[in-house]
């Protein structure tokens, strides 16, 4: 009985397949841009820059879009806390292509889905992007959350500025 199953299994798992195969001439890939060690240093000095002029000691992390850490910064008597925080923040913005705070209202809300997955329900990251293209993101972590979202918005947005001049 169980010889006679398995062929007819294997003919519909066969047919299904041709039948969601793409279309002659249909595109396969799709070109996108990556973040580069000059464009995550560049990001990371415009928020060390953004937190020197709020006397705001974070931790700053710049990660590409598959949340890969691409550069790193420290300031002096941060919590020890903030540099695992700041990765995670940076993560979440760049895997989920938005705002870590968008993650942290929706959290809020009663969305906890978020937290169990893994990711960072807190403010202080930011999509780094090339034109409307997520690239890569940066996280923030220091003592106020203001200021976490202050200095990865002024980094992202000189990010795109500096990315769309070259």
């Amino acid at each position: 009985m169980m010889q006679k199953f398995l062929p007819a299994l294997t003919i519909a798992v066969i047919t299904t397949w041709v039948n969601v195969a793409p279309a002659a001439g249909a595109q396969l890939a799709r070109s996108v841009s990556t973040l580069n060690r000059a464009g995550a240093q560049f990001a990371l000095q415009a928020a060390i820059r953004s937190a020197t002029q709020l006397n705001a000691p974070c931790a700053i992390a710049i990660v590409d879009r598959s949340g890969g850490l691409m550069a790193f910064d420290r300031f002096d008597n941060v919590r020890a806390g903030s540099p695992d925080l700041a990765l995670g923040k940076a993560r979440t913005s760049a895997l989920l292509e938005r705002p870590s705070e968008e993650t942290e209202d929706n959290t809020n809300k009663g969305r906890t889905a978020f937290v169990t997955a893994g990711f960072m329900a807190l403010r202080g990251g930011m999509p780094l992007k090339v034109g409307d293209t997520v690239v890569g993101a940066i996280g923030v972590a220091g003592v106020k959350k203001e200021n976490d979202v202050r200095v990865a918005t002024d980094a992202a947005l000189a990010f795109s500025k500096e990315a769309m001049e070259h």
